[in-house]
């Protein structure tokens, strides 16, 4: 089992905590959180050690779950490099491009694992139908939240949609093009809702819209591609594929059959698979165990989520 320790013990921090000491890939020697008041809350509630400094938390174990908040990832990430250990740090991977780059180095050099927080890419509905995705080119997004002041330390684009520019990177094989926005900030000193437009060299657009001041909760994307459209329901875990191909000779009674204007007949059909359910968090950590264990590329790497917060802070700079 991988000795794992947690930076960090505010909301997020107790669910990784929680899961940690569940798996049966990890050890969960214990925790640091800034907040002494907090930590001896959580130690005292939950049975997990605390550690009162981060150097002896690390040192203690072979693993650093980074899930502080975003300002510190940096310098957590780089003590824990120094000593040789392994990084799972929460999503956006740093404050800046240049950090994200540095920490990328580092880890290169000390030749240990480090994977991002993107956790979509672990949700069912996605896992169901990521490899009928081929070749999109538009994609829609849309990720609305009520009101919750935390996450509102920074923009609506690091906090919520930069889960669906990793999802969109992910997929859409091609370099990013340009990029075009627009972000209001309606109660935070931050934009709350943004709009952004990424286009691909290949042609691929995508139209993202993010909002954390919606009276409804809302996480879907579509993906259109040649014959196909798909549609993933990240916040109900759904999902569906819809498909065309040429229609028989003779349909059948329920054939749906469409014919353009040329004449070409095309048949409908649903081709929706099977969403297995599944813990989204825990599958990110222990994909990350077998990475470490291993020695492969773990799911979502340092390069993935460097490049997610390249083109979110291309977004923002647009504002």
């Amino acid at each position: 089992m991988i000795k794992a320790g947690v930076l960090g013990a505010g909301h997020l921090g107790k669910i990784h905590l929680r899961l940690l000491n569940q798996s049966d890939k990890y050890e969960l020697v214990g925790f640091y959180d800034a907040d002494e008041e907090n930590a001896k809350k959580v130690e005292a509630e939950f049975g997990y050690k605390y550690f009162n400094t981060i150097e002896a938390l690390i040192a203690a174990v072979d693993m650093v779950d980074i899930v502080t908040p975003t300002l510190s990832h940096y310098d957590c990430a780089k003590k824990a490099i120094a000593k040789g250990k392994h990084i799972f740090i929460e999503k956006p991977i740093t404050n800046t491009i240049e950090e994200a780059e540095e920490i990328r180095e580092l880890l290169a050099q000390h030749n240990i694992r480090g994977q991002v927080g993107h956790v979509e890419r672990f949700n069912p509905a996605f896992i169901a139908v990521k490899d009928k995705i081929e070749n999109p080119m538009f994609i829609e997004a849309h990720r609305l939240a009520e009101f919750n002041p935390r996450g509102t330390d920074v923009p609506v684009v690091l906090d919520l949609m930069i889960h669906d520019i990793d999802i969109i990177l992910s997929v859409v094989k091609s370099k990013v093009k340009s990029v075009s926005a627009s972000g209001v900030s309606v109660i935070s000193d931050t934009p709350d809702i943004a709009n952004a437009r990424i286009e691909f060299e290949n042609g691929c657009v995508a139209n993202l819209t993010a909002s954390r001041i919606s009276l409804k909760n809302m996480r879907k994307t579509r993906f259109f591609q040649r014959d196909a459209y798909i549609s993933v329901d990240f916040l109900e875990k759904k999902c569906e594929v819809v498909k065309m191909k040429d229609a028989p000779e003779i349909p059948g009674d329920f054939d749906m059959v469409l014919q353009n204007a040329e004449g070409v007949k095309k048949q409908i059909y649903f081709d929706n698979p099977e969403v297995t359910t599944n813990n989204a968090i825990l599958d990110e950590l222990e994909t990350f165990a077998d990475a470490i264990k291993n020695n492969t590329k773990p799911i979502v790497t340092l390069h993935d989520g460097t490049e997610a917060l390249r083109v979110a802070t291309m977004i923002i700079e647009q504002f």
